[in-house]
């Protein structure tokens, strides 16, 4: 439904009313922000696009718009079809209405046009037009809204339609008319505001980069870095703090086993913040011959910490995974603390490997006179280049002769550059696709001490400053004062107010999204920010822009969403160069809250065909885990329906059984100019596009829209002749026609809130940029793994233990096949509550009572691992008080949903308090931890206790390690 400036304020009203002038002032600006909303989409819910080779008909269009030269030729052959009904008078007066309208499924704001931005409304037949150019329009040729109508649906319908409105210019234009003046045509193609950055990436007011994000990857525990092979198979490579590396197909599915588990060497901890662990995997550049990986990650050996860097060679038998016993080792380094671990690994074009390591810990690099990061003599706080290719047997690497230290005394030759902190996540530029400019600078975020995070280029023999500076200013104010520091300055800092630990990113350079070309895209893991560096080629001065996710329609695109979990742990690029980044709402290396976001750019895209891809086929050993994304926005409709303007029966809120229906096509009848002798060709079947829905299995509701019949005999034809355009139609009445509809499955997400990873519980952090709920805020429920009242079907496995969650939803939840939509009235609960008697969910799959005692966890952002402790007994869920209730309870509580172990227990309702309608069934609850549930534990009486819900306890579930 389209958004009108009169539906807002109506002048007459405000007189009458004495409206108050500040109200009108704040409606006039809520209209413009509204308006700021609209954005360019096609008609296809994708971006626009500038064609690869100029339009020839719709040549409004040909710099930027919705249509290839395929589609400009298919509406140049629909204009040439209709043109045939015409004489040279007609021809002349109309072609130019026709062609413009056609044209208008290549405008860039497409969807604006036939009022497709909304998923929730009906789309329009023809594109929206201007009052005074529908006016226009009427007056000259308004018998040819039936030529225009006649390949729109039924043909009958829209006969009897047009010969009802043709003659009455208030009802033609109220058929056509789009009442925002802004965006309707011509005026759309005219408005500076709209056409000033039209193609380029959005910006609001504050000069914030707009991006949309797809979810690709889900499920994972602290996912620290993503590789691709560069084989040709698309395939990448997920590695997570704990120790395994998964593999990840071209489709999304994952093989069922890692490539790599290195868990029991690696050292880590369940603890939020450790950065001890599996930090980072690298292939061989030539992987496909070679078949090697390096691995960097944390051990212990003999009580004393270090880092790793080893060798693994693929298995001769599974090209999906490594051979454990390969192991050699390359490298290892005491750490004296354990933080400032590093941790990557990269080869650079020149075909060496990259390691960069961290300054050994603490704080300030308090080791030796001038810290490790100047001493050349130590290998902490360093870039380190190393042959791996050119060895023998008793040797593990070798130097290249060119490293800058080699020959100097004192001096280790592994050193590249020095003075660095703790570099986290570096990568190199592939260089712009046409010109190869920047190809193989290297780029790295360094994570700052006190006040400042910074961006650097690493050089050969270069020093970047630590522990003698921070970014641009001056820690350690004697070294700084040394004129033989000779430090090189990063391109960019910014202060710990933006954010306090820095996550290095990569340059875009794929073909999906060209406005995206050659900018620097990285973040920040405390606060969350996506931020953005460009660099201007003829000063060399690289410009900051902030990235944000895109507003109201801006993201509302199939499979896009517009937020996502705060702790921005990594960035990567795919094979074909398309950017991701690697974050989670609980930074724990056992927390599965990890997910893989895509960065897309809602402003324009490629050209279709442009960046097709056929990925390699690789040979699977073992199963496949599909994908499904926990957060989706889902477009389930096609524009193929009309708003017509009849008297039409309400819409059906029953779920029908689906049923497959034969598209009709209706041929044209012919429309002679001077004299009528064809015949009312009879609808012929043929295919059609079916609707898009939220899965392969569409769940379908019907609309019935009756048109009464007139007084003409049924099926017979009425000729009209049109001198003033300079052709006669024959129109056919129907008696009645039906449009059938897809349903609309919708749900409203809660909001969600985070604050800093102090605590394990208030480590939890739900996605930034969290969508405003118009309802109050309803909590996601956790059951236990036998409560079978959930609406997940058996092709749909889950991921996690627990098999009756999902992570939050932002925007639509997706319904999967089978499984039955919620009528608009339900709640966005994750377990639909079933029909029946009593209290409460007491039946659950195939009809069987939950036992008492089942329980689950509630809360408002559907973490899968923790929330506010219900429990169910006598029929009815109810929460537990926290008096005496300690880990032990937890633990019982987290068993029965899957998990080994209580992380914590929250009290004083800090994972949720429940409202005044959920009973308190259970109070001075105290466990020995091997209980089966609750009600085995020593507590009062059902439904007795002396709390509030302000004392609810909550629990944060995990696995011990």
């Amino acid at each position: 439904m389209t958004l009108y400036s009169n539906d807002l304020v109506h002048q007459k009203n405000l007189q009458c009313t004495g409206f108050p002038a500040y109200l009108l002032l704040t409606l006039m600006l809520l209209l413009q922000v509204w308006r700021g909303s609209c954005h360019p989409q096609c008609l296809d819910y994708k971006p626009p696009f500038g064609p690869q080779q100029p339009l020839v008909f719709c040549t409004d269009y040909t710099k930027f718009g919705c249509c290839d030269l395929q589609k400009d030729e298919e509406i140049s052959r629909k204009y040439d079809l209709i043109m045939e009904n015409f004489d040279t008078l007609g021809s002349a007066r109309c072609g130019k209405y026709i062609s413009s309208i056609l044209c208008q499924e290549c405008s860039p704001y497409a969807a604006h046009l036939y009022d497709a931005e909304d998923a929730n409304t009906q789309m329009r037949v023809l594109p929206g037009l201007c009052g005074d150019y529908c006016s226009d329009y009427w007056r000259d040729c308004r018998y040819t809204l039936s030529l225009l109508l006649e390949d729109k649906g039924n043909l009958q319908q829209f006969a009897n339609l047009t010969a009802a409105i043709e003659e009455d210019r208030r009802r033609f234009c109220d058929f056509l008319e789009l009442k925002d003046k802004q965006y309707c045509y011509p005026n759309v193609l005219t408005d500076a505001e709209l056409n000033a950055n039209l193609g380029l990436v959005r910006e609001d007011s504050t000069g914030c980069l707009e991006v949309c994000l797809q979810e690709v990857a889900n499920g994972l525990r602290n996912p620290v870095a993503m590789i691709h092979a560069d084989d040709g198979s698309h395939r990448f490579f997920v590695a997570e703090q704990l120790g395994y590396v998964w593999v990840y197909l071209a489709n999304g599915s994952r093989i069922d086993h890692p490539f790599l588990n290195l868990t029991k060497a690696v050292l880590t901890s369940r603890w939020t913040g450790d950065e001890r662990g599996f930090l980072c995997i690298a292939l061989h550049p030539r992987f496909t011959t070679v078949r090697k990986a390096y691995v960097y990650y944390s051990v212990s050996v003999k009580k004393e910490e270090r880092i790793r860097i080893s060798e693994f060679t693929l298995s001769d038998h599974d090209d999906n995974q490594l051979d454990h016993s390969s192991e050699r080792m390359i490298l290892e380094v005491v750490e004296p603390a354990s933080n400032h671990n590093g941790g990557q690994l990269l080869f650079g074009h020149d075909g060496y490997l990259y390691i960069f390591i961290g300054d050994g810990g603490r704080a300030g690099d308090p080791f030796g006179k001038f810290g490790n990061s100047q001493n050349k003599s130590a290998l902490l706080g360093k870039v380190l280049r190393i042959d791996i290719d050119n060895i023998d047997e008793s040797t593990p690497y070798t130097i290249p002769s060119d490293n800058p230290f080699v020959g100097e005394q004192g001096a280790r030759p592994e050193i590249y550059a020095y003075g660095v902190r703790n570099m986290w996540r570096c990568s190199i530029d592939r260089g712009d696709p046409a010109t190869g400019a920047g190809r193989g600078r290297m780029f790295c975020g360094d994570v700052g001490q006190n006040k400042y995070e910074e961006i650097d280029l690493i050089v050969k023999g270069g020093n970047y400053g630590w522990r003698a500076k921070e970014g641009f200013s001056c820690y350690d104010r004697k070294l700084c004062q040394n004129s033989s520091l000779d430090d090189i300055l990063p391109i960019f800092d910014y202060p710990h107010k933006l954010g306090k630990s820095v996550t290095g990113g990569y340059v875009y350079r794929g073909c999906e999204m060209p406005n995206l070309n050659g900018l620097y895209i990285f973040g920040d893991f405390m606060s969350g920010r996506l931020m953005s560096l460009k660099e201007n080629e003829a000063t060399g001065e690289w410009q900051y822009n902030e990235i944000c996710m895109g507003r109201d329609q801006t993201c509302k695109f199939p499979k896009l969403i517009n937020s996502y979990y705060r702790y921005i742990i990594s960035f990567a690029e795919d094979e074909a160069g398309e950017l991701y980044f690697l974050s989670t709402g609980v930074p724990s290396a056992t927390a599965r809250s990890g997910v893989i976001y895509k960065i897309v750019d809602p402003s324009r895209r490629a050209p279709p065909g442009k960046c097709s891809i056929k990925p390699r086929p690789v040979k699977i050993k073992g199963k496949l885990i599909h994908f499904y994304p926990r957060e989706e926005f889902v477009v389930n409709k096609k524009p193929t329906t009309t708003p017509l303007p009849t008297t039409t029966t309400p819409k059906s809120t029953t779920t029908k059984k689906q049923t497959i229906r034969r598209p009709i096509i209706i041929r044209k009848p012919p429309m002679p100019t001077r004299q009528t002798k064809g015949k009312i060709a009879r609808p012929q079947p043929t295919a059609a596009a079916e609707r898009k829905t939220t899965q392969s299995e569409p769940i379908k509701t019907s609309l019935t829209t009756t048109v009464k019949p007139t007084a003409v005999q049924r099926g017979a034809t009425i000729p009209v002749t049109t001198p003033s355009t300079g052709y006669r139609a024959t129109i056919m009445t129907p008696v009645r026609s039906r449009i059938s509809q897809t349903s609309i499955c919708s749900t409203t997400s809660p909001k969600r809130y985070w604050g800093p990873p102090t605590h394990p519980a208030r480590a939890t952090s739900p996605p930034l940029n969290p969508p405003q709920s118009p309802s109050p805020t309803t909590f996601q429920s956790l059951t236990t793994t036998w409560a079978p009242y959930t609406s997940q079907t058996a092709n749909k496995p889950p991921e996690t233990p627990v098999s009756s969650t999902t992570l939050p939803k932002v925007r639509n939840e997706k319904l999967w096949p089978g499984a039955k939509s919620q009528s608009a009235g339900e709640t966005n609960q994750v377990n639909k509550r079933p029909k029946g008697r009593g209290r409460g969910n007491k039946r659950g799959k195939g009809g069987r009572r939950l036992p008492s005692g089942s329980v689950r966890l509630v809360s408002a952002d559907g973490m899968p691992d923790r929330g506010r402790v219900e429990i169910f007994i006598r029929g009815e869920w109810g929460t537990v008080c926290d008096d005496l209730f300690t880990r032990k309870a937890g633990t019982v509580v987290c068993r029965q949903l899957g998990f080994t172990t209580a992380l914590t227990v929250m009290k004083r309702a800090a994972l949720g308090e429940a409202s005044s309608r959920v009973r308190i069934l259970l109070d001075d609850v105290e466990c020995e931890g091997e209980e089966r549930s609750l009600l085995e534990c020593k507590r009062s009486k059902v439904g007795k206790h002396n709390c509030s819900h302000e004392e609810d306890v909550g629990v944060i579930c995990g696995y011990q390690t």
